[in-house]
């Protein structure tokens, strides 16, 4: 089984790379961020015959989606998001006892009040979800680099949104309430394991980044993992998709 995440920075500009990118890995999960576009602009962009399909955005800013293979599972899923989503910032698929997440975080530059809050508010609805006995998936731009080692040196900046200690400690508390980082799980001591480059000053083709996508998993689908690897040349977003395969 193989899940993805990737945050596409405009659905309608990506559309041919996604729609490649789709056909070539297969991924029976996806988790799309950033979609820049309304519901009924969508199938104009992708034809997405083999997958159920929910999306959930707005013209021009954030917009989340999560499609599932329909050979993965026949019926169509429950589809949702949460009631502190106010902005299409999360949608939510119920499959059996496992829960999946598409999530896009607040980058916090414009408000960073409101990114500590939909933290603060995304980790109490984690710990409802596993107080009920069910399995999570949250995937997504979480746009936080967990620890410096994150973050490429010559990008460290004291006090950056996205590295600030507060921050940090509402991401720790997150995984606190039952989730396994996949990304450094799997490739705990790599110092370039990043998926957001800046688009200027070639940052991307000299590996200057930050890791701020997540594949973050409750216990019996983290140990059920294989795989956890970031596709570094896939695409043009300024982000690269995460790919998590088990068995």
């Amino acid at each position: 089984m193989k899940v993805a995440t990737w945050n596409v920075n405009g659905i309608r500009a990506r559309a041919s790379e996604v729609r490649e990118w789709l056909e070539r890995e297969r991924p029976d999960v996806v988790c799309l961020q950033e979609l820049k576009a309304e519901a009924a602009q969508i199938p104009e962009v992708c034809n997405l015959a083999e997958y159920h399909a929910y999306w959930h955005g707005r013209k021009g800013y954030s917009g989340v989606s999560l499609l599932i293979r329909r050979d993965v599972v026949a019926a169509d899923p429950l589809f949702g998001h949460p009631p502190f989503d106010v902005e299409s910032r999360i949608v939510t698929a119920e499959i059996d006892d496992l829960v999946i997440a598409s999530v896009y975080v607040p980058n916090g530059g414009k408000d960073y009040a409101a990114k500590l809050q939909f933290l603060t508010r995304l980790t109490d609805w984690v710990r409802e979800v596993r107080a009920a006995g069910r399995e999570l998936l949250v995937c997504g731009d979480i746009n936080i680099a967990r620890t410096d080692l994150d973050v490429h040196p010559k990008e460290r900046k004291l006090n950056a949104i996205g590295q600030r200690p507060d921050e940090r400690t509402l991401l720790e508390t997150l995984l606190d309430s039952g989730l396994a980082d996949l990304g450094r799980a799997f490739d705990p001591d790599n110092p370039g394991l990043f998926t957001w480059w800046a688009p200027w000053r070639n940052l991307r083709a000299r590996n200057i980044g930050w890791r701020i996508d997540y594949v973050l998993a409750s216990p019996t689908v983290a140990a059920r993992a294989t795989g956890c690897v970031v596709e570094a040349n896939v695409g043009t977003s300024d982000h690269a998709p995460v790919l998590l395969t088990s068995p």
